[in-house]
């Protein structure tokens, strides 16, 4: 099924098993993919909750107070509803892309290149219309960027090592989503600098970590109906892809239930004035800075060690359903606190093991991995364009802003009960 790369002997490159059915020669790892694989997650998530986070609900606050909620939840659902399939769709296409450049370094940066032009102009906007736009064609773009990233890892690393290649993304994902916030929301970062930031950082990817050449390599007669039909994967044939996209989107459920709308926690439910809030923003994020860095670091060395991924997401589930019952205990900032410190290590421990048990259950040994991982992507999509709608509808209509931490606490511990029937993954 695979023929390793010859081993160079600088040390620099080690041999990579790629997968026959590809016809693609995978690029050796080098030395600065690992830190790359962090610091291209951070800007990428510092973007996001930069914006989702702070930026974003702050504009749309400032144009009309009173429907915040219910315009902030419109935007949402609408960029929902158009970026749906963007990952998938484009990493499809690195799949088959051809070039001197390989496959996904093109797609990467088309995608980061088209987000930080539209972000350059969304700051300026004052119409819920317009900015709904602009932030519909920036999340395709960001989509399109981080599809063909996420096959990376299984294109580059064998097996017994993506449990710190997926400890990497994660280091990156939480500094990120930490680091946006606090730019965001104490040192004035605007879209401009996050924009600049994600094509400065794509290109600087590409360069040290270049692909190998797919200019050369075989492909396939394209069929548009072979096409779109691969974006059905049977849960009956495959179910352990199956029970993996439920964990994963009942997980991010959970999550982002309470961090779309913590800034309007902070003002409504703990009582904050608006620039208070915002400033505590931050303060939560680096409270939990440290419970994340260490958990996804040591999760992800211990997952390599011991062969297993599945006991630290069922460990993870437990931290988040902790963590989420004290701000309902205790509904102020030392409650707010404590669940930041316990959802960190939380999500820690899941973002070190969630790639790299998403790469071991792919259809095919990983041959289609930009298709499979951007389907299994949606399952980060969905929830986050959802939460926004459900947490809406939870505030108005069910128990105020409490209910958004009890349907988080349900929501993450489904997502570790569907882990159980997986298989192929220990």
């Amino acid at each position: 099924m695979s023929k390793p790369l010859s081993e160079q002997d600088s040390g620099v490159a080690v041999a990579i098993p790629v997968p026959a059915e590809s016809a693609v020669t995978s690029a050796p790892v080098r030395r600065s993919l690992l830190p790359s694989l962090a610091i291209t997650s951070m800007v990428l998530f510092a973007t996001y909750t930069g914006l989702i986070s702070v930026l974003l609900p702050n504009q749309v606050a400032a144009i009309d107070e009173a429907n915040k909620v219910a315009n902030f939840a419109t935007i949402s659902t609408v960029s929902f509803i158009f970026t749906l399939f963007a990952q998938p769709i484009a990493g499809a296409l690195s799949d088959r892309t051809r070039s001197r450049l390989g496959r996904r370094a093109p797609w990467m940066l088309i995608g980061a290149a088209s987000g930080a032009v539209f972000l350059m102009g969304l700051g300026g906007l004052d119409s819920i219309l317009w900015i709904a736009i602009f932030w519909v064609i920036i999340q395709v773009s960001l989509n399109a960027l981080q599809g063909p990233f996420s096959a990376i890892v299984p294109d580059r690393f064998p097996r017994e090592r993506r449990g710190m290649a997926s400890a990497m993304v994660g280091v990156g994902t939480m500094a990120g989503s930490t680091a946006g916030v606090i730019l965001a929301g104490n040192a004035g970062v605007g879209y401009t600098v996050f924009g600049v930031a994600v094509l400065v950082t794509s290109l600087l990817f590409v360069v040290f970590n270049r692909d190998a050449p797919s200019a050369s390599a075989a492909r396939t007669p394209f069929n548009w109906k072979q096409f779109f039909a691969g974006f059905w994967i049977s849960p009956r044939k495959h179910p352990d892809f199956a029970w993996a996209f439920a964990a994963r989107f009942f997980f991010i459920l959970g999550y982002f239930l309470v961090i779309t709308f913590q800034l309007y926690i902070l003002t409504d439910y703990i009582g904050l004035p608006l620039p208070d809030a915002n400033a505590a923003i931050g303060l939560l994020s680096l409270a939990g800075l440290g419970s994340t860095l260490l958990s996804v670091s040591v999760g992800g060395w211990w997952s390599d060690k011991i062969g297993r991924r599945k006991v630290f997401v069922y460990a993870a589930a437990v931290f988040m359903v902790l963590g989420l019952l004290f701000p309902i205990v205790m509904p102020n900032m030392t409650g707010m606190i404590i669940m930041s410190v316990i959802n960190g290590f939380g999500i820690g421990l899941y973002m070190s093991c969630d790639t790299a048990l998403m790469t071991e259950v792919l259809p095919g040994g990983g041959n289609a991995a930009g298709k499979d991982l951007g389907i299994l992507n949606i399952a980060n999509n969905i929830p986050q364009a959802l939460s926004p709608v459900v947490a809406g509808l939870l505030v108005g209509s069910v128990g105020g802003y409490a209910s958004l931490f009890m349907a988080g606490m349900v929501s993450a511990a489904i997502a570790g009960l569907v882990l159980i029937p997986i298989k192929t993954v220990r």
